[in-house]
């Protein structure tokens, strides 16, 4: 039998090699990405996940009820401290650069959005939040689904997931999102045996049958991509300060200089940091304002190099948390909190009804306003150019988010 075609080396085949490189594959070189003819000037979105459920109330802080200094006698933010927005709400003193995008007109705040049944449970409600399928099961997130929508099979990569693992959100059936957050490990991780092979095929130059030969083109294509990935973040250089705690945000801003084909980026603040049971205080203020300072500084990164215009950034966390504040001065899982829109493309200013603190549901919950599927419509049928019906599988109400 042909070396080639032991078990191990039909699976890989099978699997497109990502098996081998410990992430998706990414189809072409970055030098090589860009469709025939594609515009440099295509429009971008940059998704932004605040894992473990932000305190939206001490995000958005409705300082113009009292309700809320009620529920909250320890950890309500003193009114004299916010960064007022209006006469009854105001961002957390931390947020120096949500409060410069906000007044340059830059960023939406979308109130009170969830869903109807809610879960408490982090890994259940992200899931639904990356499916955009609330108490259901799908295997497609959102954004894999749109970028099927967006683009033609076989075409460059147009989602980058940056992230350790993959995100439910970007998994789809038509394109294979490139998923890193070292990319000098791109080709580093894997089995042995799965990397020699990969190795070994890349490199050989005898003829091959087809099937292997188009192996071979994947795996040099693979190697090359990654090594074109690696030298652009490597090389590139801002006079920007991104704040002590840049997030990913740098690399986005890497590749997106680099004229990367993708158009569609995922990144988070990960490992549940915002789940914030005890002493939230002091570490909610430090997360908001590495966040806040990141993105803020990307937008400023993208109207350095002239890409801002087209860039829309969107901000959300899996679930709320509970208006009253526990006994361990920090607040437990709840439903309802704000969605953020960013970038000079959208409607600044504040959207959505308000929740109300004084009609709390049976759970001592908020009761949300927007569903926030509601807001992904915008983002796709505004911003993306897509079809939000499809995409969603339903119809929801966009709001008007964008300019």
């Amino acid at each position: 039998m042909n070396h080639y075609f032991s078990p191990n080396r039909r699976r890989l085949i099978e699997q497109g090699l990502v098996a081998g490189l410990g992430v998706p594959f990414m189809h072409k070189s970055m030098a090589q990405s860009r469709s025939p003819g594609a515009s440099s000037k295509e429009r971008i979105l940059v998704v932004f996940e605040l894992s473990g459920g932000n305190d939206g109330l001490n995000t958005v802080v409705p300082y113009g009820d009292d309700t809320y200094y009620r529920l909250r006698p320890k950890l309500g933010i003193a009114r004299d401290k916010l960064r007022r927005i209006d006469d009854r709400f105001g961002f957390h003193p931390a947020m120096a650069g949500f409060e410069r995008l906000y007044k340059d007109g830059q960023l939406a705040v979308v109130h009170g959005c969830g869903y109807e049944r809610p879960s408490f449970s982090h890994f259940q409600s992200m899931a639904w939040w990356q499916t955009a399928s609330p108490n259901s099961g799908s295997q497609n997130g959102w954004i894999g689904r749109l970028a099927d929508s967006l683009y033609a099979p076989g075409v460059a990569t147009p989602v980058v997931n940056i992230d350790a693992a993959q995100s439910l959100a970007v998994a789809g059936t038509k394109h294979t999102p490139l998923v890193f957050e070292d990319p000098s490990a791109l080709i580093r991780q894997g089995e042995a045996a799965s990397q020699a092979l990969l190795t070994g095929v890349a490199q050989n130059h005898t003829s091959l049958p087809e099937d292997l030969a188009f192996l071979r083109a994947n795996a040099r294509s693979a190697t090359d991509g990654a090594q074109a990935i690696g030298e652009a973040i490597a090389r590139y250089k801002t006079p920007v300060d991104y704040g002590i705690v840049p997030t990913q945000l740098p690399k986005v801003a890497a590749l997106i200089a680099a004229q990367h084909s993708a158009r569609i980026y995922y990144a988070s603040y990960r490992n549940n940091a915002f789940d914030t049971h005890v002493q939230q205080a002091d570490v909610h203020s430090r997360l908001l304002t590495y966040c806040s300072d990141a993105i803020s500084a990307f937008f400023k990164d993208m109207q350095r190099i002239g890409r801002a215009q087209d860039c829309s950034m969107l901000v959300f966390s899996e679930f709320g948390r509970r208006p009253r504040e526990n006994n361990n001065r920090g607040t437990d899982h709840g439903t309802a909190g704000p969605m953020f829109l960013i970038g000079p493309g959208v409607r600044g200013g504040l959207h959505g009804a308000p929740v109300d603190l004084n009609k709390l549901n049976e759970t001592d919950n908020l009761t949300h306003t927007v569903d926030f599927r509601q807001v992904y419509a915008s983002v796709i049928d505004q911003w993306m150019g897509g079809d939000s019906r499809a995409v969603l599988g339903k119809g929801f109400d966009p709001l008007k988010l964008y300019t």
